[in-house]
C-alpha cells in the first residue's frame, strides 16, 4: 500500500474518531442536564421547552453520527476504492477532448455526491425536523428547490470547472495564480448577485411594513451609517419555523433580511437589537476580514495543490491510475477537508471572538437587556441546547454557549 495512502487513511480514521467521540460526548452532556433549566434562563424558558432543546439536539447528534460514517465510505469508495478513476474512463471512453472530459467529471462527481447524500436531506427535513415541529417544507417544494438548485448549479459549474481547467493546461506553472485570480473574481460577483439574482428564485423578500419595527431599524442604520438597497422580510416559514436575520451583498447591492418568523417572535426593541449586532459584523469589518481570510486559504491550497499536482505518489495513493489536472482537481476537493478539519477550532474561536466584539456593538447602540431577551427567545424558538458540551463546543460552534453569552452581555450591560 502507498504511504501517502496510508497517511491519508490515517488523517481520515482520527478525523472520523474524534468528530465520534465530540459527538458521543455532546449527546451525553446535554442528556445530563436534560432535568434541569439553569438557573440563569430558569424564569424566561420553561423545563418543556428546555427538554425539547435537549431531545432535539441529541437527535441530530445521533443523525450525524451516522452521517459521518457514510460520507468518510463515500469519500473512500471515490478515492482509493477507484471511484474516480472509473469515472474518468466513462468519460473518456466517447473520445471527448480533455478540457470537456475534465468538466463532465468534475460536474458528475458533484451530482453523484449529492445524491448519494440526499436521503440524509429528506430524513432530516420530513422526519427529524417535523418530529420537533419545525418542518414547513412541503414536498413539491423540496423537489422544486433541488430542481433549481440543479439548474443553477449547472449554468454556474459548466463555465467555471471549463475556465478553470482551461487556465490549469493553459498557463504554465503558475496556473495556480491565474485560477485563485478567478476564483476570487467569481466569489465576488456571486456575492454582489446574490441578494438580486439568486436568493428571489428560492425565496419571496417584501419591504419591512411594520412600521414601528421600520422607524427603529432605519434610525438605527442612520445612526450607525450603514447604507442598504432596503429592508426586507423573508418567507422562511415556508420551510421552516426557525427565525434568524442576516446581511447579503456587498457595496451597494446589500440587504438586510429579517425571516418573518424571528419578526413574529420578537418586538421592535428586540429587532434593533439583533438588528445592532449584524451592524456590528460590519462595522467592525468580520464580513472583509472573513473574506481576506478565505481568499488566502483559497490560494494556499491552489499552491499546495499545484506541487501535489506534479508528484506521483499523490495520484497512486489516492487510487488514481491516470493523472490529469481535473482528477487532481477532483480528488483534492474531496480529501482537503479531511485535513483541513483539525483547523476548526482555531476558526471556531476567531468567529466567537468575532461574535463577542458584535455583541459589545450592540450593547453601545441599543439596550442590552432587549438583546438578552431577543437571544433567549430565539434560543428557546430554535431548540438551541443550553448546555452543550464545552469540548465539543469549542471545535463546532461559531457562537458562544448561551449562559457565556448572556453573562457576558450582562456584564457589559453593567459596565
Amino acid at each position: 500500500m502507498q504511504t501517502f495512502t496510508l497517511i491519508f487513511l490515517g488523517f481520515l480514521l482520527a478525523n472520523v474518531a474524534l468528530r465520534g467521540w465530540l459527538s458521543w460526548r455532546q449527546a451525553a452532556h446535554v442528556r445530563a442536564n436534560r432535568d434541569a433549566v439553569p438557573a440563569e434562563f430558569a424564569a424566561d424558558i420553561p423545563l418543556q421547552a428546555h427538554q425539547k432543546a435537549a431531545d432535539y439536539t441529541i437527535a441530530k447528534t445521533r443523525l450525524g453520527r451516522i452521517d459521518l460514517v457514510y460520507t468518510a465510505g463515500l469519500l473512500v469508495a471515490w478515492t482509493v476504492g477507484g471511484g474516480l478513476q472509473l469515472l474518468d474512463g466513462a468519460w473518456r471512453s466517447l473520445g471527448w477532448n480533455e478540457l470537456a472530459t475534465g468538466t463532465a467529471v468534475l460536474l458528475s462527481v458533484f451530482i453523484i455526491t449529492s445524491l448519494l447524500e440526499l436521503p440524509f436531506s429528506i430524513y432530516r427535513t420530513f422526519v427529524l425536523e417535523e418530529r420537533f415541529g419545525f418542518n414547513q417544507t412541503k414536498p413539491r417544494t423540496f423537489v422544486t428547490d433541488l430542481v433549481k438548485g440543479l439548474v443553477i448549479a449547472l449554468l454556474i459549474g459548466i463555465p467555471l470547472a471549463a475556465l478553470v481547467l482551461w487556465l490549469m493546461q493553459v498557463t504554465g506553472a503558475h496556473w495556480w495564480l491565474w485560477v485563485w485570480g478567478a476564483w476570487t473574481l467569481f466569489t465576488l460577483f456571486l456575492i454582489w448577485a446574490y441578494p438580486t439574482l439568486i436568493a428571489p428564485l428560492f425565496n419571496t423578500f417584501e419591504p419591512l411594513e411594520d412600521d414601528a419595527t421600520r422607524q427603529r431599524v432605519e434610525t438605527l442604520l442612520q445612526r450607525c451609517g450603514f447604507n442598504s438597497r432596503g429592508i426586507f422580510v423573508m418567507d422562511g416559514s415556508r420551510r421552516s419555523g426557525h427565525g434568524n436575520a442576516y446581511f447579503t451583498g456587498f457595496g451597494r447591492n446589500k440587504r438586510i433580511v429579517f425571516f418573518d418568523t424571528l419578526l413574529n417572535t420578537l418586538d421592535p426593541m428586540q429587532v434593533e437589537a439583533v438588528l445592532a449586532h449584524e451592524l456590528g459584523h460590519f462595522r467592525r469589518r468580520h464580513i472583509v476580514k472573513g473574506m481576506v481570510v478565505q481568499f488566502v486559504m483559497s490560494l494556499a491550497a491552489l499552491a499546495l495543490l499545484a506541487w501535489l499536482i506534479q508528484t506521483d505518489w499523490y495520484f497512486a495513493g489516492l487510487g488514481i491510475a491516470t493523472s490529469s489536472t481535473h482528477l487532481a482537481l477532483a480528488s483534492f476537493l474531496l480529501v482537503i477537508p479531511v485535513f483541513a478539519f483539525f483547523l476548526q477550532p482555531v476558526m471556531a474561536w476567531v468567529s466567537r471572538k468575532h461574535e463577542f466584539e458584535a455583541d459589545a456593538f450592540a450593547v453601545a447602540q441599543t439596550n442590552a437587556d432587549s438583546l438578552i431577551q431577543a437571544l433567549v427567545r430565539l434560543y428557546r424558538d430554535n431548540a438551541s441546547t443550553l448546555t452543550p458540551d464545552p469540548l465539543h463546543s469549542a471545535f463546532y460552534d461559531s457562537h458562544p454557549p448561551a449562559s457565556i453569552r448572556i453573562a457576558h452581555l450582562k456584564a457589559q450591560a453593567a459596565q
